[in-house]
Formats: structure tokens, sequence, C-alpha cells
């Protein structure tokens, strides 16, 4: 293993001095003509899951930042459960190394008006999951404290709950949440993957014998493993979340109205915390998003001004079907309401892309589009730290008579933008600055 490798490494450190040493150095050694970094393409990726709440290859903001920035992306977002934990260390890493950088968080909110349809959280009527992108900070208004602070704290005693619910069935393979859990992320920001993680690691350590390892996950979830490689592997965790987590599982307790937050309360809490609510796309097959007009109009109701679509999982290459046609279907509608989109890959899975394939012939024709979004979402995240003037400000409403326009002139500063100059917009801060002014200073 040579030099970059190991520093490559240590980028995912629980130790976040350890992270921040190795960037340094490999930041160095580009400056020094050891490492050579590619121009920017035209890829990007706004859903990037960091190990704050599940990566599958447990990438730091820091390693996502420069993979990223080795990669050539155009525009790069984080996006974590229920937490802002690696907000500061990924735009540091991104201004630092020269990439366009985003920060976004992901939960799961009640849509009362569609209680009675299942929507993006299979087997969850009125559960959806949701989304903020474009946040600056991590300190939020006092008014939403408690809020901020109960998207974990609710979701950490719901796995406690599960998890007690999963020992009893799954006996002696036995979890304490403290101990076998909360370690395996930096923050103790576990997730229903962590868990299945943990009970992975914590069955080989009372099955050393290959054998009597498969016997007891083939008794206990009817899942066969004939490679001894794969008694810890991914379709093994995977089976564990499906078999005793989701519905018809001895852990799965049915959510409903007070389970989550709504989705109108989650956005003013989005607005207040200075990011863009973002309504999530999955794939356009259960009974909500079928009604995708309805639920779009109630989502922008209640302050959604952007959406996330996961590409990759929306289209088979070659292959002209219904998941593809609800894509083009949904792209088309998000254009016609201006709504920027996003797209990512998320990578909470193993197996996942670091970067969708948007020269494929599928996405391609939408390509121009999801580069548009991302472009925005970077322009607000600088804008709202640097001039309190993001996409969804006052000054925005005052100065755009569209939302066409508002959207042009975004992607515009995104574009121009260059990450290491992001602070000398500040020196545009007065009263009455115009959309033009701030052309001119980039």
């Amino acid at each position: 293993m040579d030099k970059k490798e190991k520093l490559e490494l240590q980028l995912d450190s629980f130790n976040a001095a350890e992270r921040k040493e190795a960037l340094l150095a490999l930041w160095q050694m580009v400056q020094s003509g050891e490492i050579k970094l590619p121009s920017s393409t035209t890829d990007v990726n706004l859903h990037l899951h960091t190990f704050y709440s599940y990566n599958a290859c447990g990438y730091s903001p820091s390693k996502i930042a420069w993979k990223a920035r080795n990669r050539g992306l155009a525009v790069t977002g984080i996006v974590d459960f229920d937490v802002f934990d690696g907000l500061e260390e990924f735009l540091v890493a991104a201004k630092l190394i020269g990439l366009k950088g985003s920060v976004g968080m992901e939960t799961r909110v009640y849509v009362p008006e569609f209680a009675d349809k299942e929507i993006t959280s299979p087997g969850e009527p009125g559960i959806t999951y949701h989304m903020g992108v474009g946040f600056a900070e991590s300190v939020v208004p006092d008014a939403f404290i408690n809020f901020k602070s109960n998207l974990k704290e609710t979701v950490q005693n719901r796995n406690r709950d599960l998890i007690t619910r999963v020992n009893e069935y799954l006996s002696p393979v036995e979890l304490n949440f403290e101990k076998d859990v909360c370690p395996l992320t930096p923050s103790g920001n576990a997730t229903e993957r962590h868990i299945c993680l943990a009970y992975a690691k914590k069955a080989r350590s009372i099955f050393t014998d290959d054998k009597a390892l498969a016997n007891y996950w083939h008794e206990k979830i009817g899942i066969t493993i004939d490679d001894p490689a794969q008694l810890e592997g991914a379709n093994l965790q995977g089976t564990i979340r499906s078999k005793t987590m989701k519905r018809g599982g001895v852990g799965y307790v049915q959510a409903g109205e007070g389970s989550f937050p709504t989705m109108s309360d989650t956005n003013k809490f989005i607005l207040g915390a200075g990011g863009i609510p973002t309504f999530t796309w999955l794939n356009g097959l259960s009974d909500g998003e079928k009604e995708i007009e309805k639920l779009l109009e109630i989502a922008m109701s209640t302050g959604v001004a952007a959406i996330n679509i996961i590409p990759d999982r929306n289209f088979t290459a070659g292959v002209k079907d219904e998941k593809l046609a609800n894509l083009q279907h949904v792209v088309k509608l998000a254009v016609s309401l201006d709504l920027p989109i996003i797209v990512g890959t998320e990578m909470n899975s193993p197996g996942l892309k670091f970067v969708d394939d948007l020269d494929s012939d599928e996405l391609s024709p939408m390509a121009p589009i999801f580069l548009k979004g991302c472009h925005i979402v970077y322009a607000h995240s600088v804008m709202q730290k640097q001039l309190d003037l993001g996409y969804l400000s006052d000054w925005a409403k005052d100065n755009f008579a569209t939302t066409a326009s508002k959207n042009d002139f975004y992607e515009k500063v995104g574009k121009l933008l260059d990450p290491a100059k992001e602070d000398s917009l500040s020196e545009l801060k007065k009263p009455k600055i115009t959309p033009k002014q701030i052309i001119e200073k980039l």
C-alpha cells in the first residue's frame, strides 16, 4: 500500500483529527504534483450518505469530497438521515480541494392527505422519505432546536424498541444497542442497516463454525448461504432487514399519525435552518406515487421547492419499461413546475455506484436538467451562507418575477462560482444588492 492509499484509508477514520490530517496531506501531494486531479466533468451526485448515517463503504464526509474531486464531479452533496453531523467537515473539505459541495438531510415524514396510501416507505401508508438540501450551517434558530434534536432521538428510541423485539426472535444472537450498534457510526446515529450489520457480526461471534452459522440463519430467516465469505455479507444483512424489520417481520410496528413529523412541520424546520425543502421520488409504482400530480401539489403547498430522484434504480439499460416511463414523466412534470431536480446514488446499500451513468442512452437526455438543479442548490448554499440570499429568501422573491428566471440566475451563479473564492461573495453584503451585481462580481 503506497502513501496515497494509506492516506485515503485514513480518511475513513472515526477520529476527526486523523481525517483532517490525511486530507491535508493528500492536498499537499496535489499541490506538489505527486497527485494529478482531473478537470470538472458534467457528472453530479447530491445524494451520498456518509458514515454519519450509513455508507456501505464506510466513507466519511472527507472521503466523499476527495473521491468526488478525483472523479471530476461538477457538484457533489452529502445527505445523512436525521443529522447534520457531517456538514462542517464536508463543506470545509470541499472548499479546500476545489469541489462544489452541498449538504442535505433526509428523514421520514407523514402526509395526512395520503394516510391510506403507500408512498415511498414500503408497508407504511402515509409515510414518505423527505429531504432538505443546501444547508450552510448546522446551528439552527432557537425555535427549531427541539425539532432538530427530536429527529435523532425519536429514531434511536424506535431502534431500541426494534432491537428488543428482534432479540427475542433471534436469540441467542442478541444486541445491546449502546455496545453493539452505536460504535458502528461515529456519532451514534444508528440506522436499521447498522443494526443488521451488528446482528451479522454478533452471530459470527457466537457461531464460530461456518456450517453452524449457516444453519442458524437458515432456521431463523430462511436464507441459504453456501459461500462462507457471505456469512456476514450484503445479502444476509438485507434479508435480516426484510424478514425481521419490515412489514410481516417480528420487529415491525405499523407507523401512523404521530410516528413521524408531518411534511408541513418538517418543511418549516428545513426553511428555518436555511435549506430547500425537497420532495423525494422513488419509482412511481406505489399507490401514492401513481398520483404524483396531486402529491406534488400538496408538497409544494407546504413549502417543497425541489425534487430528488435516484436515477440509477429507475431504469434498466436498453429496456423501455414502466420504470423508465415513470422517470421520464416525473422529470417532465418537475420541469413544467420549475422544480429544480437533484440526483444521486445514495451509496447506503452495498453495490451502489458512486455516480449515476448520466451518459447512458436513458439518462443522457435528462442530464442537463440534473446538472442545472445541482448548480442551483450549490449556489443557494453559498449565497445563503455568505449573503443570506438563498434560493427561498425574501430577496429572491423580490428580485425575480418567475421561478424560471430565478432558476436561471442561481444556475448561472452555481456555474460561475469558484469554491476557493466563495468567501469573496461576502464583500457584496449591502442593503440592496442586485442579481446583476452578483453576476458581475463572479
